[in-house]
């Protein structure tokens, strides 16, 4: 068979491991490759490869290597905790930073516990045990989960589609983690376990320093919102997927709908007071793409008129430059996510008028020809008015910088997705507003899947960069997420994306969004009746009032 890499090829007899491969044909690799890209598809280092193909390195700077090498890391995890504490149980909740936020089902952590997982997880990856993988049947899998203890991975496979899959065998015990994994629990050496409150932190390398786990960064309104988000999970009795079918099983699910929309409303207008009791004149709105800074901004203007305020809602795009006066990316396409892709001074400009009660010239974009109107049109906030601000950079200081303090507010938006598929398998934020703007790319904009998710690492990488680090200094901050919506966004995105073909380059990117879907039961139509049309959720299902 002939094996392409990296613009050379070379024969193998059949069958090699990519493993062989690597070290034949990309030695500059042999130590950082965690995987292999095959065409769509991500292959194990120590999978077989029996056909000619063409292959490339999957390292930690691609978003596939970071996933398999936390998958990996989460398995010497639940191993240490299996010989540490064989009694408990671990949920794995969330991103912060480069680490993943975790705690225990039955006790609080607390440092001689972290220690102790600690010190036996570095045993373990000093062991250098093999992940070994085997094809087991949905009813032997299930088996034993219920002999192990693990009701919410015996419920969740009871919903699971099909009747084989791969699971993970490692120093005594199985796991299902979806997606593939590294060949033994050697490669995972750069990590560090901290206690964070009555929990835990497992901090992995950053992509620039891949040999050593990041320096963890504190983020206690972020914490502070998914502890907020937790407390929702208990009161709407709703942890992991198999909770949320049962509700549409048993025809709970429009009830449920309802409670968590008033949760969400609820939250609204505790910032809303909280901007009107800091006197504030101008409220800037902030967050990553599909969080929802729309319809959010729209309906937090809606309890500032309940509050006597008459607020005056403007979108930063109306301040982008001219399509031709843009920066460009690499690839030569415009940067839309950066900074210098708006007219600063302007902004600031007009800003500072209104501050001071003038009336000021305020620009129009019109995205059909990609240029700022000729005509502007005049502004000047009386003095029951608010200015309220809504773009990806309503956070970051060049906006804002120098103005009085107590007349702005700042507001962060994110979908910080709190529901996961069992304890051990989270479903990631970035995930889930994926799925948001496949779901209204399709239905608003007229673009493919294949587009937005071809699209969606330039996405992060702009995120990652002009959100993000500015994120903690939101004086309020908000989850659009809805526990029910991915019941809701598999009636629009499933079939579309299994359409996808395996030799599509984002395949890969596909199958990850399908394995979450595979697991959610699509919203029944009386429950799709109970979603309120000023949902959060409208904004990408259609059928928002506020935009009629």
């Amino acid at each position: 068979m002939i094996i392409s890499m990296l613009g050379k090829e070379q024969a193998f007899a059949a069958p090699t491991t990519v493993q062989s491969i690597i070290a034949a044909m990309a030695p500059e690799y042999e130590k950082t490759a965690l995987g292999c890209f095959c065409g769509g598809k991500a292959l194990e280092l120590n999978e077989t490869v029996s056909e000619s193909c063409s292959l490339h390195p999957i390292t930690f700077q691609n978003e596939e290597g970071r996933r398999i090498y936390e998958r990996s890391l989460r398995f010497v995890l639940l191993l240490a905790l299996h010989r540490v504490l064989p009694e408990s149980d671990i949920r794995i909740e969330h991103s912060i930073g480069y680490g993943v936020y975790m705690r225990l089902l039955d006790r609080d952590a607390d440092q001689q516990i972290v220690d102790a997982l600690q010190a036996e997880m570095e045993a373990i990856v000093q062991e250098d045990l093999p992940f070994v993988r085997e094809r087991w049947s949905r009813d032997r899998a299930i088996q034993y989960f219920l002999q192990t203890g693990h009701e919410d991975k015996t419920r969740l496979l009871a919903y699971r589609p099909y009747d084989y899959f791969p699971m993970y065998l490692c120093g005594g015990i199985a796991e299902y983690f979806y997606g593939v994994m590294l060949p033994s629990t050697g490669y995972v050496s750069a990590f560090r376990l901290r206690l964070q409150g009555t929990g835990m932190v497992l901090q992995m390398p950053s992509p620039d320093r891949p040999s050593q786990p990041a320096p963890f960064v504190s983020r206690p309104k972020f914490l502070d919102c998914f502890a907020q988000s937790n407390r929702w999970c208990d009161i709407l009795n709703v942890m992991n997927a198999s909770d949320l079918n049962d509700l549409t099983v048993c025809g709970a699910l429009p009830q449920f709908i309802r409670v968590n929309e008033a949760l969400h409303d609820q939250s609204i207008g505790d910032i809303a007071q909280g901007v009107f009791q800091r006197k504030a004149k101008a409220v800037f709105v902030a967050g990553p793409s599909s969080s929802g800074k729309t319809t959010f901004s729209n309906r937090l203007c809606i309890h500032l008129r309940v509050l006597g305020l008459k607020p005056v809602l403007i979108s930063l795009d109306d301040f982008y430059l001219d399509r031709d006066l843009l920066p460009l990316e690499e690839d030569g396409k415009p940067d839309l996510e950066a900074l210098s892709a708006l007219d600063v001074e302007l902004l600031r400009d007009c800003l500072a008028g209104l501050l001071q009660g003038e009336s000021v010239m305020m620009p129009e974009f019109d995205f059909t020809v990609s240029k700022r109107k000729e005509e502007m049109y005049p502004l000047q906030l009386r003095d029951d008015q608010i200015l309220v601000m809504e773009g990806i950079h309503g956070l970051n200081p060049a906006l804002h910088a120098g103005f009085d303090p107590n007349l702005i507010c700042k507001v962060y938006i994110s979908e910080l997705a709190c529901l996961n598929l069992d304890h051990h398998n989270r479903i990631r934020t970035t995930d889930a507003r994926l799925l948001r703007r496949i779901v209204r790319d399709h239905q608003f904009r007229a673009t493919p899947p294949e587009e937005t998710l071809e699209m969606w690492n330039s996405v992060r990488r702009g995120e990652e960069k002009w959100i993000f680090p500015y994120q903690e200094q939101a004086d309020f901050v908000f989850n659009s997420a809805l526990h029910y919506e991915l019941a809701v966004l598999k009636r629009y995105a499933y079939e579309l994306l299994k359409e996808i073909p395996p030799e599509n380059p984002v395949y890969l990117s596909s199958r990850r969004l399908l394995k979450i879907l595979h697991y959610i039961l699509p919203a029944t139509e009386e429950a799709m009746r109970d979603i309120p049309p000023l949902s959060l959720l409208r904004e990408f299902i259609g059928g928002c009032t506020l935009y009629q």
